[in-house]
């Protein structure tokens, strides 16, 4: 027993001499090729194991003969151990140079293909990763066209929509000052409407802005919904009158709400001028409120006659008009990317869809 506890000492000692060698040599070569560290490793092993042996066999005082064959073997072991760990190393490292490869690609603007052939599954799972994050840059990419492509449709509208009513009013004020002017009267009606739709463009992008930038703050209260209904039918009702469209508010579920009553009597007020003002005249423009699973839900049906399905994914996008008139009626195309912002502030989503006639547009809130 004596003997073994000697042995198994000396057989440690030498291994470990060797390992922690090893252990500095890969500490200097740790920024180097994957090849080398392998390399290293196996030699490590190997040297280990030699140097235990050898320590052993001096203990014992082995013949010389026997020294010789146990060298000898321990050495063949050896070149054979090192040689795996090369072929393996240059087989990682050409599976890492291709991912490398494939990954420049995606990360200059293309999609990424994971390489051919069977990696290990750390390199796998790598790929998988990698496949992930290009299909996310993919769509982060979309995205910002999109919203590049409203940006620039938005500064053209808008600029349209400030130079017509400028130029309207600048030719009044002409007339006025030049005494030409057949009725003054009509003229500064005319002139205030005009100041009046400029000064509610302003309030959009102003409003927009807020929504854009983060700073929009809330002041949520518990409110009725059957009262934040009542008071949008009531703000809506001139409108609705004036172009001969019904405003018909039924199916108000008296249920609680926590909002901001002056930001949701916006939303609300938005959808609701924007489906009459797209309901022709003797049209009906419905307003629902009821809870659901998913929440509470504020819905409002036209007749518009329906959005076509490649807009739908675009009708709260900022400038979207539905069509690309630029009169008055059409709005500069705030209203709905407004109405999104805002419920998106509270938790809540804004969604459209088809439906017989005309299109309905909901608002799903959380509920209390």
């Amino acid at each position: 027993m004596k003997d073994i506890l000697l042995i198994a000492l000396f057989a440690f000692l030498g291994a470990t001499t060797a390992g922690l060698l090893g252990a500095l040599v890969l500490r200097l070569l740790r920024h180097r090729s994957l090849v080398v560290s392998l390399t290293v490793v196996a030699g490590v092993a190997v040297t280990a194991m030699f140097a235990g042996t050898l320590t052993v066999c001096w203990a014992m005082f082995l013949s010389s003969h026997d020294l010789y064959v146990v060298t000898t073997v321990v050495a063949m072991a050896a070149v054979v151990s090192l040689a795996t760990a090369v072929l393996l190393g240059r087989w990682v490292a050409a599976r890492s140079r291709e991912l490398t490869l494939a990954a420049r690609s995606f990360g200059d603007g293309g999609t990424f293909a994971a390489p051919a052939g069977q990696p290990t599954a750390e390199l796998a799972a790598l790929s998988r990763e990698l496949a992930a994050t290009s299909a996310k840059l993919d769509s982060s990419r979309e995205r910002e066209r999109a919203l590049e492509t409203s940006r620039r449709e938005l500064v053209a509208w808008i600029s349209h929509d400030l130079r017509t009513p400028l130029a309207g009013l600048r030719a009044m004020a002409e007339a006025l000052e030049d005494g030409m002017a057949p009725d003054s009267g009509r003229y500064l009606r005319q002139m205030r409407t005009e100041v009046e739709r400029m000064n509610g463009m302003v309030g959009d992008l102003f409003e927009l802005s807020r929504i854009h930038a983060g700073s929009l703050t809330l002041a949520p209260a518990r409110i009725s919904l059957y009262d934040l209904v009542d008071d949008a039918l009531a703000g809506a009702g001139p409108l609705a009158r004036e172009r001969g469209v019904r405003l018909v508010g039924d199916r108000i579920e008296e249920v609680p709400v926590e909002v901001d009553g002056k930001e949701m009597s916006r939303v609300l007020g938005n959808l609701l001028i924007n489906a009459i003002r797209r309901t022709p005249a003797d049209g009906t423009v419905a307003l629902s409120a009821h809870r659901s699973d998913g929440g509470v839900v504020l819905s409002v049906t036209d007749g518009c006659g329906g959005i076509p399905e490649e807009d739908l994914p675009r009708v709260f996008d900022t400038g979207w008009r539905g069509s690309h008139a630029r009169t008055p009626p059409a709005g500069a195309g705030l209203g709905l990317a407004i109405v999104r912002g805002i419920v998106e502030a509270h938790a809540g989503r804004a969604e459209v869809r088809n439906v017989q006639g005309g299109c309905c547009f909901s608002v799903t809130l959380p509920a209390v």
